[in-house]
Protein backbone atom coordinates (compact mmCIF):
# COMPACT_ATOMS: atom_id res chain seq x y z
CA UNK A 1 0.00 0.00 0.00
CA UNK A 2 1.46 3.37 -1.03
CA UNK A 3 1.59 6.47 1.10
CA UNK A 4 -1.05 8.22 -1.01
CA UNK A 5 -3.45 5.29 -0.55
CA UNK A 6 -2.79 5.23 3.16
CA UNK A 7 -3.34 9.01 3.41
CA UNK A 8 -6.58 8.79 1.50
CA UNK A 9 -7.92 6.19 3.83
CA UNK A 10 -9.54 8.64 6.28
CA UNK A 11 -12.44 6.46 7.46
CA UNK A 12 -12.03 3.15 9.24
CA UNK A 13 -14.30 0.22 8.81
CA UNK A 14 -16.04 0.92 12.16
CA UNK A 15 -17.07 4.42 11.07
CA UNK A 16 -14.61 6.44 13.18
CA UNK A 17 -12.81 9.27 11.41
CA UNK A 18 -9.18 9.77 12.29
CA UNK A 19 -6.25 11.34 10.44
CA UNK A 20 -4.12 8.96 8.49
CA UNK A 21 -1.15 7.49 10.35
CA UNK A 22 2.38 7.46 9.04
CA UNK A 23 3.91 4.09 8.46
CA UNK A 24 6.05 2.73 11.27
CA UNK A 25 9.68 2.58 10.51
CA UNK A 26 11.13 -0.86 10.27
CA UNK A 27 7.95 -2.44 9.01
CA UNK A 28 8.64 -5.93 7.73
CA UNK A 29 12.04 -6.14 9.41
CA UNK A 30 10.77 -8.17 12.37
CA UNK A 31 11.19 -5.41 14.92
CA UNK A 32 7.82 -3.77 14.37
CA UNK A 33 4.64 -4.04 12.35
CA UNK A 34 2.53 -1.40 10.76
CA UNK A 35 -0.80 -0.76 12.47
CA UNK A 36 -2.49 -0.94 9.09
CA UNK A 37 -1.08 -4.40 8.69
CA UNK A 38 -3.23 -5.71 11.56
CA UNK A 39 -6.80 -5.41 10.24
CA UNK A 40 -8.14 -8.30 12.30
CA UNK A 41 -7.12 -6.69 15.60
CA UNK A 42 -8.43 -3.32 14.46
CA UNK A 43 -11.80 -4.82 13.48
CA UNK A 44 -12.15 -6.64 16.76
CA UNK A 45 -11.66 -3.36 18.62
CA UNK A 46 -14.26 -1.58 16.57
CA UNK A 47 -16.96 -4.21 16.93
CA UNK A 48 -17.71 -3.35 20.56
CA UNK A 49 -18.11 0.36 19.91
CA UNK A 50 -21.34 2.11 19.07
CA UNK A 51 -21.50 4.52 16.16
CA UNK A 52 -21.63 8.12 17.14
CA UNK A 53 -25.10 9.43 17.92
CA UNK A 54 -26.54 6.09 19.09
CA UNK A 55 -27.80 5.28 22.58
CA UNK A 56 -26.11 2.51 24.58
CA UNK A 57 -29.44 0.75 25.10
CA UNK A 58 -29.47 -0.15 21.40
CA UNK A 59 -26.28 -2.15 21.73
CA UNK A 60 -27.01 -5.87 21.90
CA UNK A 61 -23.43 -6.68 22.91
CA UNK A 62 -23.72 -4.87 26.25
CA UNK A 63 -24.45 -6.98 29.35
CA UNK A 64 -28.03 -6.99 30.58
CA UNK A 65 -27.09 -5.36 33.88
CA UNK A 66 -25.60 -2.40 32.02
CA UNK A 67 -28.55 -1.96 29.69
CA UNK A 68 -31.08 -2.14 32.54
CA UNK A 69 -30.44 1.42 33.71
CA UNK A 70 -31.47 2.75 30.32
CA UNK A 71 -34.79 0.89 30.25
CA UNK A 72 -37.83 3.07 30.66
CA UNK A 73 -40.27 2.27 33.42
CA UNK A 74 -43.46 0.84 31.97
CA UNK A 75 -45.55 1.27 35.10
CA UNK A 76 -47.09 4.69 35.43
CA UNK A 77 -47.17 6.45 38.74
CA UNK A 78 -50.37 5.61 40.55
CA UNK A 79 -52.84 8.46 40.40
CA UNK A 80 -53.66 9.85 43.82
CA UNK A 81 -57.23 10.39 45.06
CA UNK A 82 -58.74 13.85 45.13
CA UNK A 83 -58.43 16.08 48.19
CA UNK A 84 -61.06 18.71 49.06
CA UNK A 85 -59.87 22.30 49.04
CA UNK A 86 -60.94 22.66 52.67
CA UNK A 87 -58.26 20.17 53.80
CA UNK A 88 -54.96 21.95 54.42
CA UNK A 89 -51.60 20.81 55.75
CA UNK A 90 -52.21 22.37 59.16
CA UNK A 91 -55.07 19.94 59.76
CA UNK A 92 -52.43 17.29 60.42
CA UNK A 93 -51.00 16.95 63.90
CA UNK A 94 -47.90 19.07 64.37
CA UNK A 95 -45.87 16.11 65.66
CA UNK A 96 -46.43 14.33 62.35
CA UNK A 97 -45.81 17.45 60.28
CA UNK A 98 -42.46 17.89 62.00
CA UNK A 99 -41.32 14.58 60.50
CA UNK A 100 -42.00 15.86 56.97
CA UNK A 101 -39.36 18.59 57.09
CA UNK A 102 -36.95 16.55 55.01
CA UNK A 103 -39.27 16.90 52.02
CA UNK A 104 -39.60 19.90 49.76
CA UNK A 105 -42.21 22.46 50.78
CA UNK A 106 -44.59 21.54 47.97
CA UNK A 107 -44.23 17.80 48.48
CA UNK A 108 -44.55 18.11 52.27
CA UNK A 109 -47.80 20.02 51.88
CA UNK A 110 -49.22 17.39 49.55
CA UNK A 111 -48.20 14.52 51.84
CA UNK A 112 -49.61 16.32 54.88
CA UNK A 113 -52.98 16.79 53.17
CA UNK A 114 -53.12 13.11 52.23
CA UNK A 115 -52.32 12.10 55.82
CA UNK A 116 -54.99 14.50 57.09
CA UNK A 117 -57.48 12.73 54.82
CA UNK A 118 -56.40 9.40 56.32
CA UNK A 119 -57.18 10.69 59.81
CA UNK A 120 -60.54 11.99 58.61
CA UNK A 121 -61.68 8.88 56.71
CA UNK A 122 -60.17 5.97 58.64
CA UNK A 123 -63.36 5.23 60.59
CA UNK A 124 -65.85 6.18 57.87
CA UNK A 125 -64.24 4.88 54.69
CA UNK A 126 -61.11 2.79 55.42
CA UNK A 127 -60.58 1.88 51.78
CA UNK A 128 -60.43 5.51 50.65
CA UNK A 129 -58.21 6.30 53.64
CA UNK A 130 -55.90 3.51 52.51
CA UNK A 131 -55.70 5.03 49.03
CA UNK A 132 -54.65 8.37 50.53
CA UNK A 133 -52.02 6.58 52.63
CA UNK A 134 -50.64 4.88 49.52
CA UNK A 135 -50.56 8.23 47.72
CA UNK A 136 -48.55 9.68 50.61
CA UNK A 137 -46.18 6.70 50.49
CA UNK A 138 -45.71 7.25 46.77
CA UNK A 139 -44.37 10.73 47.56
CA UNK A 140 -42.56 10.05 50.85
CA UNK A 141 -41.96 6.32 51.05
CA UNK A 142 -38.72 6.67 53.03
CA UNK A 143 -40.31 8.30 56.06
CA UNK A 144 -41.08 6.02 58.97
CA UNK A 145 -44.31 7.78 59.90
CA UNK A 146 -45.70 7.36 56.39
CA UNK A 147 -44.90 3.63 56.32
CA UNK A 148 -46.52 3.30 59.75
CA UNK A 149 -49.75 4.93 58.54
CA UNK A 150 -49.81 2.73 55.43
CA UNK A 151 -49.47 -0.34 57.65
CA UNK A 152 -52.31 0.80 59.89
CA UNK A 153 -54.67 1.48 56.98
CA UNK A 154 -53.75 -1.84 55.36
CA UNK A 155 -54.61 -3.57 58.64
CA UNK A 156 -57.94 -1.69 58.73
CA UNK A 157 -58.92 -2.94 55.24
CA UNK A 158 -57.81 -6.51 55.98
CA UNK A 159 -54.67 -6.59 53.82
CA UNK A 160 -52.56 -8.27 56.49
CA UNK A 161 -49.65 -9.11 54.20
CA UNK A 162 -49.17 -5.47 53.24
CA UNK A 163 -49.74 -4.37 56.83
CA UNK A 164 -47.05 -6.75 58.05
CA UNK A 165 -44.56 -5.58 55.43
CA UNK A 166 -45.13 -1.88 56.09
CA UNK A 167 -45.08 -2.20 59.87
CA UNK A 168 -41.85 -4.19 59.77
CA UNK A 169 -40.38 -1.51 57.52
CA UNK A 170 -41.44 1.15 60.00
CA UNK A 171 -39.84 -0.84 62.79
CA UNK A 172 -36.59 -1.17 60.83
CA UNK A 173 -36.43 2.55 59.96
CA UNK A 174 -37.43 3.97 63.34
CA UNK A 175 -36.30 1.22 65.70
CA UNK A 176 -39.62 1.51 67.55
CA UNK A 177 -41.74 -1.44 68.74
CA UNK A 178 -44.85 0.59 69.51
CA UNK A 179 -46.77 -1.14 66.69
CA UNK A 180 -45.80 -4.66 67.76
CA UNK A 181 -49.43 -5.48 68.58
CA UNK A 182 -50.50 -4.90 64.97
CA UNK A 183 -47.56 -6.98 63.75
CA UNK A 184 -48.65 -9.88 65.97
CA UNK A 185 -52.27 -9.49 64.90
CA UNK A 186 -51.25 -9.40 61.22
CA UNK A 187 -49.48 -12.71 61.69
CA UNK A 188 -52.71 -14.04 63.15
CA UNK A 189 -54.62 -12.68 60.16
CA UNK A 190 -52.31 -14.63 57.86
CA UNK A 191 -53.11 -17.83 59.78
CA UNK A 192 -49.80 -18.08 61.63
CA UNK A 193 -50.51 -17.98 65.39
CA UNK A 194 -47.24 -19.75 66.21
CA UNK A 195 -45.28 -17.06 64.39
CA UNK A 196 -47.37 -14.42 66.15
CA UNK A 197 -46.47 -15.81 69.58
CA UNK A 198 -42.81 -15.98 68.60
CA UNK A 199 -42.78 -12.35 67.49
CA UNK A 200 -44.60 -11.21 70.61
CA UNK A 201 -42.23 -13.03 72.95
CA UNK A 202 -39.19 -11.50 71.25
CA UNK A 203 -40.02 -7.97 72.44
CA UNK A 204 -38.91 -6.47 75.74
CA UNK A 205 -42.21 -5.35 77.24
CA UNK A 206 -40.54 -3.17 79.86
CA UNK A 207 -39.48 -0.76 77.11
CA UNK A 208 -43.01 -0.42 75.73
CA UNK A 209 -45.56 2.15 76.75
CA UNK A 210 -48.54 1.04 78.87
CA UNK A 211 -50.94 1.25 75.92
CA UNK A 212 -48.62 -0.83 73.72
CA UNK A 213 -48.26 -3.46 76.47
CA UNK A 214 -52.05 -3.75 76.76
CA UNK A 215 -52.51 -4.06 73.00
CA UNK A 216 -49.76 -6.67 72.83
CA UNK A 217 -51.37 -8.67 75.65
CA UNK A 218 -54.72 -8.65 73.82
CA UNK A 219 -53.06 -9.77 70.56
CA UNK A 220 -51.10 -12.54 72.32
CA UNK A 221 -54.30 -13.70 74.02
CA UNK A 222 -55.99 -13.89 70.63
CA UNK A 223 -53.13 -16.02 69.29
CA UNK A 224 -53.60 -18.38 72.23
CA UNK A 225 -57.30 -18.59 71.45
CA UNK A 226 -56.45 -19.49 67.86
CA UNK A 227 -54.48 -22.42 69.18
CA UNK A 228 -57.31 -23.42 71.56
CA UNK A 229 -55.29 -22.62 74.69
CA UNK A 230 -57.96 -20.90 76.80
CA UNK A 231 -56.10 -20.91 80.11
CA UNK A 232 -52.97 -19.47 78.56
CA UNK A 233 -55.11 -16.88 76.77
CA UNK A 234 -56.44 -15.75 80.15
CA UNK A 235 -52.93 -15.67 81.59
CA UNK A 236 -51.72 -13.40 78.79
CA UNK A 237 -54.22 -10.76 79.92
CA UNK A 238 -53.31 -10.84 83.60
CA UNK A 239 -50.85 -7.97 83.54
CA UNK A 240 -50.26 -5.03 85.87
CA UNK A 241 -52.60 -2.80 83.85
CA UNK A 242 -55.56 -5.10 84.67
CA UNK A 243 -56.50 -3.00 87.70
CA UNK A 244 -60.15 -1.98 88.18
CA UNK A 245 -59.26 0.65 90.76
CA UNK A 246 -57.35 2.75 88.22
CA UNK A 247 -58.82 3.53 84.84
CA UNK A 248 -56.92 4.71 81.76
CA UNK A 249 -57.71 5.00 78.06
CA UNK A 250 -56.67 1.40 77.47
CA UNK A 251 -58.63 -0.03 80.42
CA UNK A 252 -62.04 -0.66 78.74
CA UNK A 253 -60.53 -2.76 75.92
CA UNK A 254 -58.52 -4.82 78.41
CA UNK A 255 -61.53 -5.37 80.70
CA UNK A 256 -63.74 -6.47 77.80
CA UNK A 257 -61.08 -8.87 76.45
CA UNK A 258 -60.71 -10.42 79.92
CA UNK A 259 -64.49 -10.80 80.17
CA UNK A 260 -64.66 -12.56 76.77
CA UNK A 261 -62.01 -15.13 77.73
CA UNK A 262 -63.79 -15.79 81.05
CA UNK A 263 -67.00 -16.40 79.14
CA UNK A 264 -65.23 -18.88 76.87
CA UNK A 265 -64.02 -20.68 79.98
CA UNK A 266 -67.57 -20.89 81.31
CA UNK A 267 -67.06 -18.49 84.19
CA UNK A 268 -70.16 -16.43 83.49
CA UNK A 269 -70.41 -14.52 86.76
CA UNK A 270 -66.85 -13.26 86.61
CA UNK A 271 -67.30 -12.44 82.94
CA UNK A 272 -70.34 -10.29 83.73
CA UNK A 273 -68.43 -8.52 86.49
CA UNK A 274 -65.54 -7.52 84.22
CA UNK A 275 -67.93 -6.51 81.46
CA UNK A 276 -69.67 -4.16 83.89
CA UNK A 277 -66.30 -2.76 84.91
CA UNK A 278 -65.52 -2.15 81.26
CA UNK A 279 -68.78 -0.24 80.76
CA UNK A 280 -68.16 1.86 83.87
CA UNK A 281 -64.63 2.66 82.70
CA UNK A 282 -65.92 3.71 79.29
CA UNK A 283 -68.52 6.01 80.87
CA UNK A 284 -65.94 7.48 83.22
CA UNK A 285 -63.57 8.23 80.37
CA UNK A 286 -66.42 9.75 78.39
CA UNK A 287 -66.90 12.38 81.10
CA UNK A 288 -70.09 13.67 82.71
CA UNK A 289 -73.05 13.67 80.40
CA UNK A 290 -75.55 15.72 82.39
CA UNK A 291 -77.51 18.59 80.82
CA UNK A 292 -75.43 21.18 82.66
CA UNK A 293 -72.21 19.66 81.32
CA UNK A 294 -73.35 19.41 77.73
CA UNK A 295 -70.61 20.24 75.26
CA UNK A 296 -71.43 21.57 71.82
CA UNK A 297 -69.09 20.64 69.01
CA UNK A 298 -69.19 22.51 65.72
CA UNK A 299 -68.23 20.52 62.66
CA UNK A 300 -67.48 21.82 59.22
CA UNK A 301 -69.29 19.98 56.50
CA UNK A 302 -66.86 18.86 53.80
CA UNK A 303 -67.86 17.18 50.57
CA UNK A 304 -65.58 14.23 49.91
CA UNK A 305 -64.80 13.88 46.18
CA UNK A 306 -66.00 10.70 44.52
CA UNK A 307 -63.46 7.98 43.95
CA UNK A 308 -62.12 8.12 40.41
CA UNK A 309 -62.08 4.95 38.35
CA UNK A 310 -59.16 4.72 35.94
CA UNK A 311 -59.71 2.71 32.75
CA UNK A 312 -57.26 1.36 30.26
CA UNK A 313 -57.34 2.46 26.64
CA UNK A 314 -59.61 -0.36 25.46
CA UNK A 315 -62.23 0.15 28.17
CA UNK A 316 -62.07 3.93 27.72
CA UNK A 317 -62.74 3.53 23.98
CA UNK A 318 -65.80 1.37 24.72
CA UNK A 319 -67.16 3.97 27.13
CA UNK A 320 -66.68 6.75 24.60
CA UNK A 321 -68.42 4.65 21.94
CA UNK A 322 -71.43 4.10 24.20
CA UNK A 323 -71.62 7.81 24.98
CA UNK A 324 -71.46 8.70 21.27
CA UNK A 325 -74.23 6.17 20.52
CA UNK A 326 -76.47 7.70 23.19
CA UNK A 327 -75.84 11.17 21.81
CA UNK A 328 -76.77 10.03 18.30
CA UNK A 329 -79.96 8.39 19.57
CA UNK A 330 -80.88 11.50 21.52
CA UNK A 331 -80.23 13.63 18.44
CA UNK A 332 -82.50 11.47 16.26
CA UNK A 333 -85.39 11.87 18.69
CA UNK A 334 -85.00 15.65 18.88
CA UNK A 335 -87.77 17.45 16.84
CA UNK A 336 -86.45 19.04 13.70
CA UNK A 337 -87.17 22.63 12.72
CA UNK A 338 -89.55 23.08 9.82
CA UNK A 339 -88.17 25.34 7.16
CA UNK A 340 -91.69 26.56 6.34
CA UNK A 341 -92.23 27.69 9.88
CA UNK A 342 -89.46 30.23 9.65
CA UNK A 343 -90.48 33.66 8.31
CA UNK A 344 -89.36 34.17 4.76
CA UNK A 345 -88.30 37.36 3.09
CA UNK A 346 -90.57 38.01 0.19
CA UNK A 347 -89.05 40.16 -2.52
CA UNK A 348 -92.50 41.41 -3.57
CA UNK A 349 -93.26 42.66 -0.09
CA UNK A 350 -90.30 44.99 -0.10
CA UNK A 351 -90.82 48.35 -1.73
CA UNK A 352 -88.89 48.73 -4.95
CA UNK A 353 -86.83 51.74 -5.82
CA UNK A 354 -88.92 54.52 -7.30
CA UNK A 355 -92.10 52.94 -5.99
CA UNK A 356 -94.84 55.14 -4.56
CA UNK A 357 -94.77 53.11 -1.39
CA UNK A 358 -91.41 54.52 -0.60
CA UNK A 359 -91.53 57.40 1.86
CA UNK A 360 -91.05 60.73 0.11
CA UNK A 361 -88.04 62.80 0.95
CA UNK A 362 -88.75 66.09 2.65
CA UNK A 363 -86.69 68.69 0.87
CA UNK A 364 -87.84 71.45 3.17
CA UNK A 365 -86.44 69.67 6.15
CA UNK A 366 -82.97 69.48 4.67
CA UNK A 367 -80.36 72.03 5.49
CA UNK A 368 -79.44 74.00 2.46
CA UNK A 369 -75.84 74.75 1.86
CA UNK A 370 -74.83 78.35 1.38
CA UNK A 371 -73.60 79.23 -1.98
CA UNK A 372 -69.89 79.59 -1.83
CA UNK A 373 -68.87 83.15 -2.62
CA UNK A 374 -66.80 83.71 -5.67
CA UNK A 375 -63.15 84.30 -5.36
CA UNK A 376 -63.46 87.74 -6.97
CA UNK A 377 -65.76 88.92 -4.21
CA UNK A 378 -63.47 87.72 -1.46
CA UNK A 379 -60.07 88.92 -2.61
CA UNK A 380 -59.36 92.65 -2.49
CA UNK A 381 -58.78 94.23 -5.84
CA UNK A 382 -55.28 95.42 -6.69
CA UNK A 383 -54.76 98.91 -7.75
CA UNK A 384 -52.63 98.53 -10.76
CA UNK A 385 -52.02 102.21 -10.84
Amino acid sequence: MTDSDRAGRSRREDGDRRPARKPVEGAGNGRGRSRDARPSERDSRGQGRNPRGTHPETDSNRPAWRNSKFEKEGVERKRSPLIPDEIVATDLDISVRAQLKTLTAENAEKVARHLAMVHLLLDQDPELAHEHALAAADRAGRLAVVREIVGCTAYAVGDYALALRELLTHKRISGSNEQIALIVDSERGLGRPDRALEVGRGVDRTKLSAASRVNLAIAMSGARLDRGELDLALAELEIAELNPSRVFDYSPALFFAYADVLEDLGRTAESKKWADLGNKAARALGGPNGPEDEVLQIFEEIEIPQRRVWLDDEEYAKVREREARREREAGSERPRRDADARPRRDADARPARGDSARAPRNDDARLMRKARPKSDDVRPKRNRD
